[in-house]
């Protein structure tokens, strides 16, 4: 059986707040999914649930069929799991930390030393062994954190904020490693920082309020975008009338508006909204050409994910 994460009509309360609202959603292997929200969007809690940390109010978690309360140890075993925080033993050192948690997976004699060998290469923790975990800068806090998550090679993996804390080489080699891993597991990752969806996640859920409000891969949220296939021109500013070049550039087939984004002595930028489910990129530079205008730049947009999370989540 290929491994899934499926999640049917999960809720969870908190006396009068309903911190999760009926929601259903299935990962399969080799998916990366992005679960996106503001602060206080359900999504940490949700990650809970799946990983049996807390307890639904209603509805189910299974992954291979396990379910999170009626199977919590079957489940837990194909589950790596990096919580907010990346909590670990203040006193220990790294490697007496990730020691203990291997032997807690399971794991011994030489496939656990060379398990663990093998991990601190893969998130470079090797200059911070011998350190006590309380010593070490939140990002190596979190790269332990990660590390311990991925050690037991779990089919599933469940990262919250992974990059939190990182510097952007740090974020790089994280995400390389997601990359990586992806083909062969099932990984439910949340952020708030939209450019991760992009480097890493196969498809993403926007959450707020405890409630789905857009399911997709990158390419399809940002198609909701209202810059979607807008195009972008700008011109050298010569001879010709700026009056006339606008409406020229309004005259196209399917261009719904223009934007004048700047008019100065030197040149003209405009940007060409089209209407619903139209590009237009092709006939706007057709007409530059008939017109001869001297094009500096001209593309089109794939959308804006921020202005979508922004829109989706502003109206929920």
């Amino acid at each position: 059986m290929e491994t899934k994460v499926e999640i049917k009509q999960l809720c969870k309360q908190f006396g009068l707040l309903t911190a999760v609202d009926n929601i259903s959603f299935q990962v399969n292997k080799g998916e990366v999914l992005g679960f996106l929200g503001p602060n206080g969007a359900g999504k940490s809690t949700t990650m809970k649930m799946i990983t049996g940390f807390l307890t639904p109010t209603a509805g189910t978690v299974t992954i291979d069929g396990y379910d999170i309360t009626k199977q919590p140890l079957e489940v837990k075993r194909r589950i790596g799991y990096l919580p907010e925080g990346a909590p670990a033993y203040p006193d220990m050192t790294t490697a007496d930390f990730l020691d203990f948690i291997a032997a807690i997976r399971g794991l011994s004699g030489t496939k656990k030393r060379q398990r663990i060998a093998d991990i601190v290469t893969q998130v470079n923790l090797n200059n911070v062994l011998h350190q006590p975990i309380e010593t070490l800068s939140k990002g190596f806090k979190r790269r332990v954190g990660l590390a311990q998550a991925i050690l037991h090679d779990p089919e599933v993996l469940i990262l919250d904020e992974p990059t939190d804390g990182l510097d952007p080489n740090q974020k790089h080699e994280v995400r390389s490693l997601i990359k990586n891993m992806a083909q062969e597991k099932v990984i439910i990752l949340s952020t708030h920082i939209l450019e991760e969806v992009d480097a890493v996640c196969s498809r993403a859920i926007i959450i707020s309020n405890g409630k789905i409000l857009a399911d997709g891969t990158p390419n399809e949220l940002e198609a909701k975008s209202k810059y979607h296939n807008a195009v972008t021109i700008t011109l050298r500013n010569s001879t010709h009338n700026q009056v006339e070049i606008r409406q020229a550039l309004l005259d196209v087939s399917n261009v719904h508006k223009l934007e004048t984004i700047e008019e100065t002595a030197q040149t003209m930028t405009y940007q060409i909204y089209p209407k619903p489910n139209c590009s237009i990129v092709a006939d706007i530079s057709h007409c530059a050409r008939e017109k001869q205008w001297e094009v500096i730049e001209l593309h089109a947009e794939k959308g804006h994910l921020d202005e979508v999370f922004r829109t989706v989540t502003t109206q929920s």
